[in-house]
């Protein structure tokens, strides 16, 4: 009998009755009491183990409880934006938090001014084993901690805007071929097979930005505002400084991987401008980026998309395809096609039950699925820590995206396994040629656009006109000038510009997609009885610095350039083999 596969979720099995629920307000109130008690404990804490560790474990109890309402709160306006009751628990759960973040930070002051003999001692202590890293990772973050006004101010006034930016963006409808759409349906127009079709869409959505680019402008100079002047309070002058502490990784490292992007962005202009004259043009139109190179891999229905990622995950490892069945057939994927959604694909973890939830738009195409899956990789790094202690689950952006980059390697390795003709493989190669620009010159434009935003918004307010100029530079650089018709508006519709919790949330990426192809190249080489090594690393990814992470699983140093340089061959190759087909249709 063929398997159904339901696109909706279920969410009821986390809190049951959505906003309204009964189960969610008291398991607010239940949160909010456990935090106010904390808040008294903590005023009180010794640097005594025993102690500690039940103040660690108080904090761990409290984490999970806020991520379960902050994730339920943004599920619920996934699928509805006007949802007044889930506006209402996120505005909450961001309360909370910043409650919890000031309790941490006085936490930190305290571990901060502990004695060097006491605290080896504290470390050595049984009772703390598991809370060594984080521990001495907040003891070095103490210097760079908001003060408890600032945390205060930062729940109405920075996370606001960023929250505004999301209410906002939903609301913006586009009119196509004379049909009513969400920015999400607009956008995923970039993938249809008719040339009329993605332009019709494309100049939509730029009269679109053009009309509110004004108001976009305020959002986001209040945002980055409010960021330059909170590190000004912090004595940081580096604006990555806290962008890379937060992704425990070194600015050497970032150096490496960056130096061997500016290296080696000829290849992929070159397959740009191939790619380019294949649509008839001199250069590639940015409307055209995301198009197809052929039709058959249009009209992929949700449940071939769902059976072909159980399938594959399956053929990777036991662990992985158990995963995606349950994924599938417990209602953790929201994918229907239907006006009103938010435009942005999320992948919301449930610590508490141990589940997750995945959201997206599927538009019918080869392209969702890898979105799909994209989104599943982050679903499978939660669950491959469910075993890992509260304290230890938060693992940095840049290991985030690894696991999702990972996952969608299994898809295009199989479909490349699998193709018997040449037109076949340029289209796969195209999808995966996609994914390298994105990475090496997509990202690194929006580096360039961040860092440069920063820098200009300690002088004053920018306008929208300005921040149009910035992207385009920016463009130009990151793309070597392969672009026709820049996308000046891109840091309106892209989010990550308006994620309050992840500043510089562009090089992250980049990260994981270059060691998920160091990894996968290592996972050829072994087989099945590569998943338990890849798990293992996916549980050390919140307790250890991305150097030591990769150094204890790869035994590779990725300070130094020869690391980022093996992945880069691997994309290079795929660039070379692209142009050489190409040139024989």
């Amino acid at each position: 009998m063929k398997t159904t596969y339901k696109p909706t979720w279920n969410l009821d099995s986390i809190f049951n009755g959505g906003s309204s629920s009964s189960e969610l307000h008291d398991h607010m109130k239940q949160t909010e009491a456990s935090v106010s008690e904390l808040e008294e404990i903590i005023q009180k804490v010794t640097p005594e183990p025993d102690h500690l560790a039940v103040v660690l474990e108080r904090l761990r109890e409290i984490k999970v409880s806020i991520s379960q309402i902050r994730s339920f709160a943004i599920c619920l306006l996934s699928v509805d934006p006007n949802d007044q009751g889930a506006q209402f628990y996120r505005g909450e759960a961001t309360r909370l938090q910043s409650r919890y973040d000031s309790i941490s930070s006085d936490l930190k002051r305290v571990l901060a001014s502990i004695e060097e003999g006491v605290w080896g001692s504290l470390l050595a202590s049984e009772s703390l084993k598991e809370y060594r890293f984080i521990l001495g990772e907040w003891r070095e973050e103490a210097e760079r901690e908001p003060s408890r006004e600032v945390s205060e101010l930062m729940t109405d006034g920075y996370r606001a805007w960023g929250q505004f930016y999301q209410s906002f963006m939903s609301s913006i409808k586009v009119q196509v071929r004379g049909e009513e759409l969400s920015v999400g349906q607009a956008i995923n127009l970039r993938t249809h097979e008719d040339e009329a079709v993605r332009k019709e869409s494309h100049e939509a959505l730029v009269a679109k930005w053009t009309e509110h680019e004004g108001q976009f402008a305020q959002i986001l100079n209040h945002l980055t505002g409010f960021r330059v002047n909170m590190y000004k309070n912090m004595d940081v002058e580096d604006v990555l400084r806290i962008p890379l502490a937060q992704n425990r990784m070194k600015p050497e490292t970032l150096n490496a991987m960056l130096s061997v992007i500016e290296k080696h962005k000829e290849p992929f202009a070159h397959y740009l401008n191939v790619k380019a004259t294949m649509n008839g043009d001199a250069k590639m139109k940015s409307y055209h980026f995301w198009s197809p190179m052929n039709h058959d891999h249009q009209g992929m229905g949700y449940g071939e998309a769902a059976a072909l990622i159980e399938e594959r995950f399956r053929a990777f490892g036991t662990e992985m395809g158990d995963f995606a069945e349950t994924a599938f057939h417990e209602g953790w994927v929201e994918a229907e096609n239907r006006p009103g959604k938010s435009a942005v694909p999320i992948c919301a973890g449930f610590p508490l039950t141990g589940e997750s939830r995945v959201f997206m738009t599927f538009p019918g195409t080869f392209k969702g699925v890898l979105t799909l899956v994209h989104e599943l990789g982050h679903a499978f790094h939660n669950h491959a820590m469910k075993p890992v202690n509260g304290m230890n689950k938060s693992y940095p952006m840049s290991l985030a995206e690894t696991a999702s980059t990972f996952a969608e390697m299994i898809i295009l390795e199989a479909a490349m396994d699998k193709a018997e003709t040449d037109e076949e493989k340029l289209f796969l190669l195209d999808e995966k040629l996609k994914r390298s620009v994105m990475n090496f010159m997509n990202l690194h434009a929006r580096f360039i656009f961040e860092k440069n935003v920063h820098e200009e918004r300690r002088k004053g307010f920018i306008s929208a006109g300005r921040l149009n100029e910035l992207m385009e530079s920016a463009m130009e650089e990151g793309y070597r000038g392969a672009l026709d018709e820049v996308p000046v508006h891109s840091w309106i519709w892209t989010p990550h510009f308006y994620k309050t919790e992840s500043p510089f949330y562009n090089f992250p990426y980049t990260f994981g997609y270059l060691l998920a192809l160091n990894l996968f190249a290592r996972a050829k080489e072994t087989g099945q009885e590569f998943e338990e090594q890849y798990m293992e690393l996916l549980r050390d990814s919140g307790s250890m610095t991305a150097e030591d992470l990769v150094m204890k699983h790869l035994g590779e140093d990725i300070t130094e350039e020869a690391f980022w340089e093996r992945g880069m061959e691997l994309c290079v190759r795929d660039s070379e083999e692209f142009v050489r087909l190409a040139g024989s249709q």
